[in-house]
């Protein structure tokens, strides 16, 4: 189970603790992040008239990579023309797997262990509520102490480098991975973790490869390097009210 996985990687004794985040696999980091508690970095491809037809799932301790997981998804309309360019899955090939809904168990634990993590989050959120429109009573992770019945709220890597980056003229995923030299570290992980024919853009697990690189080279910056989860929260916030809601909170709050 993943609870299990997580579990194994956070019982690594205080002493190799470090090592065991300079994973072979990961690209290493020269900080050790304060941020302890597990984020579920996601992608779908889909559309509200397909549904979600693969999905692609990064689980980051820390800086490092703890577990992946992607299939591809039957469908429950058709695929558009204009989809099936963009992500290059077939409703012949799609249509062999399970539909998404047989998912349930799996993610409504990732919602119960640590907080969900999209760039552009709202295109995930309203594709995953559109199968369950809520979770089972899972931790508020921006929020310490309290629960909700919610997917979220959500990390959010567009927002997060908006903010924090707002002289950029693009934050396109893409893009960012380009500007902040990642492309190579991309490719290499996607030649580890994902299918042999989905490594790139607009293949669930190569973009959620992508964020979630995106989220832990922000452990890089010498001025993030004590930020708490709920500031992350707050830079993820989509509108100034919302921010609001949570208050105004600095790196360490």
């Amino acid at each position: 189970m993943l609870s299990e996985v997580i579990l194994a990687a956070m019982s690594v004794s205080p002493h190799n603790s470090l090592n065991s985040m300079l994973d072979v696999r990961c690209s290493t980091f020269n900080v050790l992040p304060v941020i302890t508690t597990p984020i579920h970095v996601i992608d779908f491809e889909g559309s509200r008239q397909s549904g979600i037809v693969e999905y692609g799932v990064v689980t980051l301790l820390g800086a490092k990579v703890v577990a992946t997981h992607t299939r591809l998804c039957a469908p429950i309309g058709t695929i558009s023309d204009r989809d099936r360019q963009q992500h290059g899955i077939s409703e012949e090939a799609a249509s062999a797997e399970a539909l998404f809904d047989a998912e349930w168990s799996f993610f409504a634990e990732l919602r119960e262990t640590g907080p969900l993590c999209a760039h552009n989050a709202a295109v995930e959120d309203g594709l995953l509520r559109a199968v369950w429109p809520y979770p089972r009573n899972s931790p508020n992770f921006s929020e310490e102490g309290q629960s909700t019945v919610t997917w979220g709220p959500w990390l959010d890597t567009l927002y997060l480098y908006r903010g924090i980056y707002p002289q950029l003229e693009s934050h396109k995923l893409g893009d960012l991975i380009e500007l902040f030299d990642l492309q190579v570290d991309l490719d290499a992980q996607a030649r580890l973790y994902c299918p042999e024919k989905r490594q790139r853009y607009h293949c669930a697990l190569y973009d959620t490869l992508a964020s979630a690189l995106l989220l832990r080279r922000l452990y890089q910056e010498p001025d993030l390097q004590a930020m708490s989860l709920r500031w992350l929260f707050l830079q993820s916030s989509s509108t100034d009210a919302a921010r609001d809601s949570m208050g105004q909170q600095d790196l360490f709050s």
